[in-house]
């Protein structure tokens, strides 16, 4: 509601931001019920207060497609959304409640985020942008019709690395204060880091195909 007020949110906006937030917390809810876990936790929160801010991003974006919208109330939902994305890990990491759900949760609000944040930024710089948001979906669409993509790849810093500054770069040009060469720059090095990220990790599932399929572990 806030938000609606500052910036006049749009009916599409309003149901693209409740359908994420509705889809988003019953997914979650889904998962907390199959691991059996007993408490949500420190970390978990965090990130659900990280997936709270995209789905108010995601309202502002949809609306951005139809009117104009101010960049002010987008810039300061991203901002404190990329510092959590920092915060839930190590809250995970110190309080010793690392969990393979908290982290496919982490990772699933972090590609949204970068998705709706590619939205935006294609409206200015061109269509190519969607392509890194919609990289790790089609990725996942793939593993439908090649089961060996679903293979588990070792845990790799690098990843988490390339999603930040994904995450950072789009925050950057949506921000509207840089030259449009600028902006176009640092969101084509993020689109040539995730293409070197996701090629390096499918080049080792396909030497390893035969190994048993087992979740996705991208985005970490």
């Amino acid at each position: 509601v806030a938000v609606a007020g500052v910036d006049g949110l749009s009916t599409a906006g309003w149901l693209a931001g409740l359908l994420y937030l509705g889809v988003s917390n019953v997914l979650l809810a889904r998962g907390l019920r199959r691991s059996g876990a007993t408490r949500f936790g420190a970390a978990n929160t965090a990130t659900a207060t990280r997936s709270t801010l995209v789905g108010l991003i995601t309202a502002i974006v949809a609306t951005s497609l139809t009117v104009p919208v101010s960049v002010a109330p987008l810039i300061g939902l991203a901002v404190p959304a990329l510092a959590l994305d920092a915060v839930d890990g190590w809250l995970a990491r110190r309080t010793r409640t690392t969990t393979e759900l908290g982290a496919r949760f982490d990772m699933e609000v972090d590609a949204f985020l970068i998705l709706a944040l590619s939205v935006y930024v294609s409206q200015s710089l061109g269509s190519w942008v969607l392509a890194i948001g919609l990289m790790r979906y089609g990725y996942v669409v793939a593993g439908w019709a090649l089961p060996w993509l679903r293979t588990t790849v070792p845990p790799r810093y690098w990843r988490k690395v390339v999603a930040a500054y994904a995450g950072i770069a789009l925050t950057v040009a949506a921000s509207g204060l840089f030259p449009v060469w600028a902006d176009a720059a640092v969101t084509l090095i993020a689109l040539g880091l995730l293409i070197e990220s996701f090629g390096r990790d499918i080049v080792w599932q396909f030497r390893t195909r035969r190994a048993v399929p087992s979740a996705h572990q991208y985005w970490r």
